[in-house]
């Protein structure tokens, strides 16, 4: 069946109208004339039969219906722009993944083993989006999700990869500050979406702190390991975050590990490893592999 769609140069010539809200304006950013402009305006409000502009003399305003249509088309036109572009760069003989994931993992873990998986498969170009919260998986775009484990995923196919084990962490000098002796007499950091953790982790390491839930609050883990990378408190932050700067002293770790484990990484896709084929399947088996390395508790592709 032909789909209903306005011709793209109508599409164009609208946006560009309601984003200037001027079609003199939309005319020079197009090299058009004004009278192209409304030609084009003209023909898209017969296609759909809603008048988008009110035409007051020489002047135009966008109507209700205008504003929402052109919030819409201008966040098509911007996909479909993105998505050509990423096409236009891909090599013809390789290929490409679009892997949505939490910014601090991908930053403090995956990149930087992504040398190895270019190293191995040197025509699959990985590109990572930034997704803090769980989404449907399927026509997202995505190829796979790197994320926590969690109910929305259901129907999908998951993979454990790491647990997530917090450990207090801070610069050296902080204990040489105002005779600290105790992680009590230390000012603490938080991470925001986890506003319990240093209550848990008291409890369960039978280490005493009068106010837990005293001290600055910070939205990503990143936040909360430059803070103390910065000497403004102790951070309880995932190890697998911050094992570089613990082996070069940048940080320390005085204070016991705890064993509990707030949340674990999983891979997500849409449907069995074996079934995905192709640089899918080849990224899927590489970052099993990498997380059982660092941590051999995982599910078994599927």
């Amino acid at each position: 069946m032909r789909r209903k769609i306005p011709s793209n140069s109508a599409l164009m010539a609208f946006e560009s109208a309601a984003r200037h809200g001027s079609f003199a304006r939309a005319a020079d950013e197009l090299a058009l004339t004004e009278g192209a402009i409304s030609r084009q305006i003209a023909r898209l409000e017969a296609f759909l039969d809603v008048i988008l502009f009110e035409r007051i003399g020489n002047r135009v305003r966008l109507l209700p219906n205008g504003e929402r249509y052109a919030a819409q088309v201008r966040e098509t036109l911007d996909r479909l722009e993105r998505d050509s572009q990423v096409l236009m760069g891909q090599p013809s003989d390789g290929a490409s993944l679009d892997i949505a994931t939490i910014p601090t993992f991908a930053t403090r873990w995956l990149i930087p083993r992504l040398g190895r998986f270019q190293e191995l498969h040197p025509n699959v170009t990985v590109h990572l989006a930034e997704r803090m919260e769980p989404f449907v998986l399927a026509g997202s775009g995505f190829d796979a999700a790197i994320h926590f484990d969690h109910p929305a995923w259901t129907g999908m196919r998951t993979h454990h990869l790491l647990n997530e084990v917090l450990v207090p962490v801070c610069h050296p000098t902080l204990l040489d500050r105002d005779g600290a002796t105790t992680l009590d007499d230390l000012p603490r950091l938080h991470r925001r979406q986890n506003p319990d953790a240093w209550q848990r982790y008291a409890r369960e390491t039978g280490i005493t702190l009068t106010n837990p839930a005293i001290g600055a609050r910070y939205d990503l883990h990143i936040m909360l390991i430059e803070a103390a990378l910065a000497g403004l408190g102790v951070a309880l932050v995932p190890r697998l975050y911050v094992e570089r700067e613990l082996t070069d002293g940048r940080l320390i770790a005085p204070w016991p590990e705890g064993n509990l484990v707030s949340k674990t990484f999983c891979l997500i896709l849409p449907e069995p490893i074996r079934l995905s084929g192709g640089s899918t399947q080849i990224f899927a088996n590489w970052l099993i592999k990498e997380a059982q390395s660092s941590n051999p508790t995982f599910n078994t592709p599927g």
